[in-house]
């Protein structure tokens, strides 16, 4: 099973937040809960936690100070935050930090649950490269601070406001219609627009009202339901056809979005048809 941290030092929101986990993935994580960053931290520890949700505002140990000691050490956990408040230096630094993401609450539900599913696909690969190395060392080298200081965004760079954004929209768009079938990321996505990475982030939430992970899996689930209208290309295929080499988690996200396996909508097409 995954195991799975919450921290939050709200209650509610954190059994809130349980509830949802438990619901959508109760048989596949073993869940532990944390009220402020220092207990986070103890629990990580203890229980080798692979992914942890940090609230960001806590009292005394915040989520980013918590996340800082667990990457000091570990540079697998994937790391997602949550936070109520939609500012820059946030976003900056969850990105420097390496998080998986930065959830904004409220939180909708199956942006959640995409997020989950995809820290549970990375979490399957650390473990396989683990197994792969096993013997062999391995630099902890971490990565310099000061290269990420360098690459802090301009303010100038958002003078062109809307216009500015509707270009940058295409841009994306232009790339992700381009290279989706592979396996892409927004980190690489960045690169190749020459921005730093945490305002890239910050731009494409302004850009698309949502995170780069659920564009992207929102945008191959679209193509794949017009592969699936064609009848004799083989389901296996178009999961591959889309990004996901794995035919599994392919079928599981599909669900996640559509609300039925990819067999059982292509069967609604032809029956509806």
């Amino acid at each position: 099973m995954y195991r799975v941290l919450i921290a939050d030092d709200e209650m509610i929101e954190r059994a809130v937040l349980y509830k949802t986990l438990h619901k959508n993935l109760g048989d596949q994580c073993a869940i532990f809960q944390a009220e402020n960053g220092r207990e986070a931290l103890r629990i990580y520890e203890e229980e080798k936690i692979q992914i942890a949700i940090l609230d960001i505002e806590m009292p005394g140990i915040n989520g980013i100070e918590a996340a800082q000691r667990i990457r000091e050490t570990d540079k697998d956990c994937c790391i997602i935050f949550l936070t109520a408040f939609d500012e820059f230096s946030y976003a900056k630094k969850a990105i420097m930090i390496r998080a998986l993401d930065y959830l904004l609450k409220p939180y909708d539900e199956q942006e959640l649950m995409l997020v989950m599913e995809e820290a549970m696909r990375l979490t399957d690969e650390h473990l396989a490269d683990a197994v792969a190395l096993s013997g062999r060392g391995q630099a902890a080298g971490m990565g310099a601070g000061e290269t990420a200081a360098a690459q802090e965004p301009r303010e100038e760079m958002e003078e062109d406001g809307n216009i500015r954004l509707s270009k940058v929209a295409e841009l994306i768009s232009q790339y992700i219609r381009e290279n989706y079938m592979y396996d892409i990321s927004m980190q690489e996505l960045a690169r190749t627009m020459n921005y730093s990475e945490p305002y890239f982030c910050k731009l494409f939430k302004q850009c698309f009202n949502k995170n780069f992970t659920s564009y992207l899996t929102e945008y191959r689930v679209e193509e794949a339901k017009k592969m699936l209208e064609q009848p004799t290309v083989n389901v296996k295929e178009i999961g591959k056809a889309v990004g996901y080499g794995d035919s599994n988690y392919f079928a599981k996200v599909f669900k996640r979005i559509t609300g039925q396996s990819p067999t059982e909508y292509r069967l609604y097409i032809f029956q509806r048809g």
